[in-house]
């Protein structure tokens, strides 16, 4: 049993070492591609109309021996979207219609970089109107050259870029609400 036990160690140590290594892989990857992303992601909110945001990320170790589900790391993303402000975490500072462009901002740069066949935005458009909603859609109708868009809009200005429009309508019949779908002709597009 002893033989056996240390056995064990040795591939319990022998694993850890692994772990090891492949954090550090991951943390470096991660340290090399945060730039990359916080200008692209940049980029993208100076097109929707923030020209002042700014998308932080932040990589910080875990303590000694610690591992999660993300390695050794501790990833947080900070946000501003004014001038001269210190980026804090963007759950407690980005409103609906920044929050809103930010994640459209990274959505498209994951579409980008990933071989999606369909990406899903469920009113994305939160917070926003007017100008800011035709460069939404803009965007939204170059990540459609590339993949299936599917939008849950209520605006004009979005809707106006998909090639195809469903509406969908509640119905009661014997009292019971059912919930439906049905794709709109052109007359009523």
């Amino acid at each position: 049993a002893d033989e056996d036990i240390e056995k064990l160690r040795q591939d319990l140590d022998n694993i850890y070492l692994k772990l090891l290594d492949f954090s550090e892989q991951l943390h470096q990857s991660r340290m090399a591609s945060i730039p990359r992303v916080e200008q692209s992601v940049k980029a993208t909110l100076h097109e929707v109309g923030m020209p002042n945001a700014v998308l932080q990320i932040s990589n910080e170790r875990l303590s000694d021996g610690k591992f999660e589900l993300n390695g050794t790391d501790q990833i947080k993303f900070l946000f501003t979207a004014n001038k001269g402000q210190v980026p804090l975490p963007m759950n407690k500072v980005a409103s609906g219609g920044e929050l809103s462009r930010l994640m459209l901002s990274i959505k498209s740069l994951i579409a980008v970089h990933t071989a999606l066949p369909t990406i899903i935005f469920d009113e994305i458009d939160t917070g926003i109107s007017g100008e800011v909603a035709l460069k939404v859609g803009n965007i939204m109708e170059k990540l459609s050259e590339n993949m299936q868009v599917i939008a849950i809009t209520h605006l004009p200005q979005i809707a106006a870029r998909g090639n195809a429009h469903y509406t969908v309508y509640k119905d009661e019949q014997s009292d019971i609400t059912h919930t439906n779908i049905r794709r709109i002709g052109s007359d009523e597009r």
